[in-house]
């Protein structure tokens, strides 16, 4: 039998299929979860449910959102889950997560993440923040590391401030290639995710912090005098109270809000 089948499914590549298979590391996992009774739970990309039976265990149900037709069919047949589940058959980058938000609730969403699509498909997610109460999913480690790190360091760029804008991050478990079937190349880490209220976004409009990181990480080794050239001079960022010869990498999270605030009172033009 190949590598590629777990459980008699063969592992999709286009879906980006990685079956997690070790018990240590689920259980790890699910106690950084701590699913409680009565919580709405989601969890994008079941898949043969290594997460999703300890979860459901103790929580007494789920919401899942799987892509693939025969999984999701799967699961709708399975003979001790298909009752405490509610599954949504489906492209989790197309979903609306504000139509499972409980009237007065919020939702914690957990996953293991097909790699190929966990950048676009966080910033999707983030979208979602106020209807969410925290997220952990399984990333490449590689992108975890970048979502968690602070200003200074080679991985802090537009993924770190962006994530950073909406959520607290912290990863809180690795996990090696070999907890997986097929085993993927990478190493893998869990991340924790707890957003932020909208306060300490400070009215900024996501589109224009987007426009300002992708300005300041498209050349990371220029100066921000030169980064962003395309909207403030040199005397407009020291006016800000920032330093123009610093580079981006420099630049905690909240000196690009305090930008990005100053660049959409700006006229239309500069945007």
């Amino acid at each position: 039998m190949t590598d590629k089948v777990h459980m008699g499914h063969t592992a999709r590549k286009r879906f980006g299929q990685n079956f997690l298979h070790d018990p240590v590391v689920i259980e790890r996992i699910v106690k950084a979860i701590a699913p409680k009774p009565g919580e709405h739970l989601v969890e994008i990309g079941p898949g043969l449910g290594a997460l999703t039976e300890p979860v459901v265990e103790r929580s007494g149900h789920l919401t899942v959102v799987e892509l693939d037709r025969d999984l999701a069919q799967r699961l709708r047949e399975h003979p001790t889950l298909a009752d405490k589940l509610t599954i949504h058959q489906g492209d989790a980058m197309k979903f609306d997560f504000s139509t499972l938000v409980p009237a007065g609730g919020k939702l914690k969403i957990f996953g293991n993440l097909p790699y190929n699509i966990s950048t676009p498909l966080l910033f999707h997610l983030f979208e979602f923040t106020e209807h969410i109460e925290n997220m952990h999913f399984m990333l490449q480690k590689e992108v975890v590391e970048r979502m968690t790190a602070g200003h200074g360091s080679k991985t802090y760029g537009r993924l770190s401030v962006m994530t950073q804008f909406f959520c607290h991050a912290m990863p809180v478990v690795e996990v090696g290639p070999g907890a997986f079937k097929p085993a993927p190349k990478v190493h893998s880490a869990v991340v924790r995710l707890i957003p932020k209220a909208d306060s300490e976004r400070d009215g900024v409009p996501v589109t224009v912090l987007n426009r300002v990181c992708l300005e300041a990480f498209n050349q990371r080794r220029k100066t921000l005098r030169n980064c962003f050239s395309n909207f403030a001079t040199a005397e407009q960022i020291e006016g800000l109270g920032i330093d123009p010869s610093l580079r981006p990498e420099q630049l905690p999270v909240s000196e690009f809000i305090r930008i990005a605030k100053w660049l959409s009172q700006q006229p239309e033009s500069k945007l």
